[in-house]
This record gives C-alpha cells, sequence and structure tokens, in this order.
C-alpha cells in the first residue's frame, strides 16, 4: 500500500492551495483519509479527517479555512486550504486506516510529506 501526496507549494498569505493524495496497492477497504502536518521544530499534529461516511474531524486552528474531501472511487483525500497564514506553514503529511489484502485487520499507513510554505 502506498500514499502519494502532491500539491504542496510556497504561496502568500492570504492565498490558497489544493494538496491532494492518492491510495494505491492491494486495498480492500479504507475506512478513513486525513492530514497531518509538522512545522519547524515542532510535534506532527492531526490537521484534518474524513471517514468513509464522511464524517470530518478538524483542528481548531484550520476549522473555516480548510475543507477536508475524499473520491471513495478513486481512493484519493483532498484538502483545500484557503486563507492561508505564515503558521500554516508545515510538511503535511496524508494518512490513512486500510484494510489490506491478506491482513487481519485495518493498518494506519502514512505518505510522504509535501512542503507547504506561506510567506510573502
Amino acid at each position: 500500500v502506498q500514499l502519494q501526496a502532491s500539491g504542496g507549494g510556497l504561496v502568500q498569505p492570504g492565498g490558497s492551495l489544493r494538496l491532494s493524495c492518492a491510495a494505491s496497492g492491494s486495498i480492500i477497504d479504507i475506512y478513513a483519509m486525513g492530514w497531518h502536518r509538522q512545522a519547524p521544530g515542532k510535534q506532527r499534529e492531526l490537521v484534518a479527517t474524513i471517514t468513509s461516511d464522511s464524517n470530518t474531524n478538524y483542528a481548531d486552528s484550520v476549522k473555516g479555512r480548510f475543507t477536508i474531501s475524499r473520491d471513495v472511487a478513486k481512493k484519493m483525500v483532498f484538502l483545500q486550504m484557503d486563507t492561508l497564514k505564515p503558521e500554516d506553514t508545515a510538511v503535511y503529511y496524508c494518512s490513512s486506516r486500510i484494510f489490506r489484502s491478506g491482513a487481519y485487520a485495518y493498518d494506519d499507513y502514512w505518505g510522504q510529506g509535501t512542503l507547504v510554505t506561506v510567506s510573502s
């Protein structure tokens, strides 16, 4: 199972970016997908998650600015980030709870990070 994230980059404060993440491999089911981030010198933190029945959860710091969505058929999750602030600068990681072929339970998988830099 692999998670491939994309969409990071440099954006000015107040701008927008859209992150994408695609899951691939021998996947039987995906329960939830989400995004975490890690800023320099800080611990990794939850940004947003979305379950298979579209229940969403957001960190307080991004509520009202970020929107998580998913395409179940394509096994993809997206993070629309609006009104970006310098404090949103971090490496963003895609994550997913997946039941893969041959497994006995769901496992958590992580993608490589994509850097988001918010700066003027």
